[in-house]
């Protein structure tokens, strides 16, 4: 974080509150004379930015002092969840709100194939096997992903990854350390029922579930299909893999884990998950404002 100091020199000011400045005031920067005359009016005090202080001068009466503003740094976001759990929702409800990148490892790999990058090609080659991308591949597309600059400059929300402790040590030894990690929790007995019960729509690529989102017409009931893995058999294997691979991953982020009940409709999930977030944000504010609330400006 980056504390800058200004001195804030109004012009005369009506004693009428409705009367409009005749001039714009300037901005006179203690810290740089390169700086030396910036338009009030074109800082940029938006939502990263801490809450601004201003305190008056002694010497001038006209004239304040702006002692913080404080760019805050940005969120950086883990979300996991078993296959049905709802995550997918989630992550779409989140970085809509919080405006974060969201960055899902199966995503970078469709793309990094259908580019026909280095990475892409040496996926590709394991994946027409049938074998699993290793985690060398897959950590090198993510971290290149997270240190592109609208990661870094609006933050992240990492999609379904790290999905083992190994990969989890590689990010932290790349530098990239999540603020919170959330964890969505369902009943096995119920997301065998939600992953079971799914259907695609070849036509639309809509995907309904014949008990909670049935389709609309009879028409479109007769051609739906069911993907191949979304058996009881199936969903209960890639479960079992699951639950073993995230418990190994919140052994690393167990201070910073945030278990969410997903039973419950999206619109309750979410609440729970913005509470989290917005309390981070809290402390957050809270920390720098107590830091530079105690800074004392010597013009």
């Amino acid at each position: 974080m980056a504390c800058s100091c200004y001195s804030v020199n109004f012009m005369s000011v009506s004693s009428n509150p409705n009367k409009p400045l005749t001039s714009s005031p300037l901005v006179t920067s203690k810290l740089s004379p390169s700086y030396s005359q910036i338009p009030f009016s074109s800082l940029n005090f938006n939502q990263n930015l801490s809450r601004t202080q201003l305190r008056k001068s002694k010497n001038a009466p006209n004239s304040f002092v702006v002692v913080s503003g404080i760019k805050a740094e940005p969120l950086k976001v883990m979300i996991s969840g078993a296959p049905a759990s709802g995550k997918g929702t989630q992550c779409e409800l989140i970085t809509k709100k919080y405006d974060l990148v969201h960055i899902a490892a199966g995503d970078l790999l469709r793309a990094e194939v259908a580019a026909g990058t280095e990475n892409g090609r040496r996926a590709k080659e394991y994946m027409e096997k049938g074998q699993l991308v290793p985690d060398e591949i897959v950590v090198t597309m993510v971290k290149e992903r997270l240190l592109q600059p609208d990661s870094q400059e609006k933050g992240w929300l990492l999609d379904g990854y790290p999905r083992s402790s190994s990969q989890a040590t590689a990010l932290k030894g790349f530098g990239f350390q999540p603020d919170i990690f959330i964890l969505l929790e369902v009943p096995e007995e119920i997301l065998v029922e939600r992953v079971v019960g799914r259907r695609l729509d070849p036509v639309t690529g809509k995907i309904y579930h014949l008990k909670y989102s049935p389709p609309e017409t009879e028409e479109i009931a007769a051609r739906l299909t069911q993907r191949f893995d979304d058996t009881e058999e199936k969903v209960k294997l890639r479960l079992l893999t699951h639950n073993k691979n995230v418990e190994a991953v919140l052994s690393m982020y167990g201070d910073i884990t945030v278990r969410v009940d997903g039973t419950l409709s999206k619109e309750d999930v979410f609440t729970r998950i913005d509470a989290a977030l917005r309390n981070l944000l809290g402390q957050r504010q809270a920390s720098i404002d107590l830091k530079y609330s105690k800074t004392v400006v010597n013009e």
